[in-house]
């Protein structure tokens, strides 16, 4: 790593040991300035590992959050050598200079859901070395690190704990506990290459004295412009692909080059070969620059999951039942009867006809039960599977094409299409990180709108409105604005055989719950005042979703149409 050199040892001695005094005497500041610091630091600590270790169960592979130490490519070294040929015994010099290092570029793609195929070390591609008769090393191709879209960039400044320390900082971790002339000589070592048995002859020169001055001269301009760079950090939101188009009246036979995404670390320059310190007092330099090193960096990865409809609802409110109910079951969601069943965000996707018509309701499945039930009961079918398949095929074959049918059969009758996803449980003191915390909270931040989804078997079903408000607005204030309905699931308990006393008490909470939404959780905007849907339903039962699905349908026409 070049480093701008002082003007005399005895100056850079100073400076070396006073810079070494100040990072000491500020990496032990007083117990009482960082022990609430440090209490806090490591409580979140232990909430995120918590977190992650709950996550991790059942062989989950879903990741949202990644720290990544990042490095450009180095530059190749430049080469020293003379040009040797019948007749020439002494040549001029010949010796290429070094490739340029591989930029690292982070690549949004829609083809990813999770940060954990990602590498948590990045390094980029070197260059290749210069090498003799003129022959210049080769530039490093980049290296592209795809991303799931909806990935948030941001760049650890220092101070953070988390951060690994850039080219400069590690260079002078290097030199640390050397004396002065070994000092010198270490910099020297990593700046220049001497042809063989030419080092010490090299180092008393004047002609070189003033190529290492002009060395230290470009080095530091590189340093101030790096420090210019971090003045202004990466923060970039990838939530969308881009393409290059070029112009139709650009020249005939221009190149179209690919969108290679979001440039975080540059490759190191390459090294110069002897020819470069060619002049008319030095007619044989015997020396070359080494390659600079890429720049470093440490990213925060976190993903946001780009989803029109978010559910936000209590542990065990019937979310991953609802998904299942809209999507046919075609969305494989956990279903248990204990809390915490859902661990990540489930995407499904919702298709809709003209008529209103949604795929999930032709499916022939209409009863969701837990998924432990549905295993046993498919393992009991698989004795029957042949001749209830010989039957299916023989339906099919008897309908029409203009007649509804799921898979490619629903293609020709889809107008519209948006995607839910089903949350972690939120539970309250979610906005502190306890639960699932952050993890949820943060998958709901990039939906069109959210739907609270309540249990009206439970004796206060406002109660959990509210407490599910209160965490969504200590979260990120004005994320409750998004909301648009309430679904009181497991709706079933109004009607139907059972106990007439029970549904009495059901009806009478829908209503209470109505009159709560309508006088407290009223949105207000820029048009006025909005007024929550309140939809009873049971996703268990498939009863109401189509409903469901014409309001969630609207929101999101409206949401997109705003946003266009």
């Amino acid at each position: 790593m070049l480093r701008p050199f002082s003007r005399s040892l005895s100056t850079h001695g100073r400076l070396c040991y006073s810079s070494i005094a100040a990072r000491q005497e500020a990496s032990h500041p007083t117990v009482t300035e960082t022990q609430d610091d440090e209490d806090n630091l490591q409580d979140q600590i232990r909430r995120r590992r918590k977190t992650e270790w709950k996550r991790r169960q059942g062989g989950q592979t879903f990741l949202d959050h990644l720290i990544i130490n990042v490095r450009g490519g180095n530059g190749g070294d430049g080469c020293v050598a003379f040009h040797r040929e019948k007749w020439k015994p002494m040549g001029p010099p010949s010796g290429g200079s070094g490739g340029r290092g591989g930029d690292v570029y982070i690549l949004p793609t829609p083809n990813l859901t999770t940060l954990s195929s990602i590498p948590k070390r990045i390094r980029g591609a070197a260059g290749a070395n210069g090498q003799g008769t003129w022959q210049n090393g080769k530039n490093a191709p980049p290296t592209i690190i795809k991303v799931p879209l909806g990935t948030v960039l941001r760049e650890l400044l220092p101070g953070d704990p988390r951060r690994a320390k850039d080219e400069w900082e590690a260079e002078e971790e290097g030199l640390e506990g050397l004396g002065p002339e070994d000092r010198r000589a270490k910099l020297r070592d990593d700046r220049w290459v001497h042809y063989p048995r030419y080092a010490d002859d090299n180092i008393n020169r004047d002609v070189f004295k003033q190529a290492e001055a002009s060395l230290y001269r470009e080095e530091r301009a590189r340093r101030w412009a790096r420090k210019q760079r971090a003045l202004s950090p990466i923060n970039v939101d990838l939530d969308k692909t881009e393409e290059v188009v070029v112009s139709d009246d650009a020249p005939l036979g221009t190149g179209r080059h690919e969108w290679l995404g979001q440039l975080v670390a540059r490759g190191g320059s390459g090294g110069l070969g002897n020819p470069h310190f060619l002049s008319p007092i030095n007619r044989s330099p015997k020396f070359a620059t080494r390659g600079h090193d890429g720049e470093r960096i440490t990213l925060s990865l976190e993903l946001k999951i780009l989803a029109d409809i978010g559910l936000v609802g209590m542990p065990n409110a019937g979310k991953s039942t609802l998904l299942r109910a809209l999507t046919g079951g075609r969305a494989k969601t956990e279903v248990a009867s204990y809390a915490f069943t859902t661990l990540n965000p489930i995407v499904g996707v919702i298709r809709v006809a003209e008529d209103g018509t949604f795929e999930g309701a032709l499916q022939g499945e209409r009863v969701f039960e837990e998924t432990a039930i549905e295993e046993e009961r498919l393992r009991q079918c698989e004795l029957s599977e042949t001749e209830d398949q010989d039957q299916l095929l023989r339906s099919e074959d008897s309908l029409s094409d203009a007649e509804q049918r799921t898979g490619h059969h629903f293609d020709i009758h889809e107008t519209f299409r948006f995607t839910v996803a089903d949350n972690p449980g939120l539970i309250s003191r979610a906005s502190e990180n306890v639960g699932l915390g952050h993890s949820f909270l943060r998958s709901m931040e990039r939906s069109l709108a959210l739907v609270y989804v309540v249990d009206l078997s439970r004796p206060d079903p406002w109660d959990e409105l509210r407490d599910l408000k209160d965490e969504l607005e200590k979260y990120l204030p004005g994320m409750s604005d998004k909301a648009h309905m309430v679904i009181a699931n497991k709706a079933d308990l109004l009607g139907g055989d059972g106990d007439q006393e029970a549904v009495e008490e059901a009806r009478e909470k829908l209503r209470r719950l109505e009159e709560y939404v309508k006088s407290e959780m009223v949105v207000k905007t820029a048009d006025g005042e909005r007024i929550l849907d309140v939809i009873p339903a049971s996703a268990k039962l498939s009863q109401n979703t189509k409903k469901v699905v014409r309001l969630m349908q609207n929101y999101v026409q409206q949401a997109r149409t705003v946003r266009v």
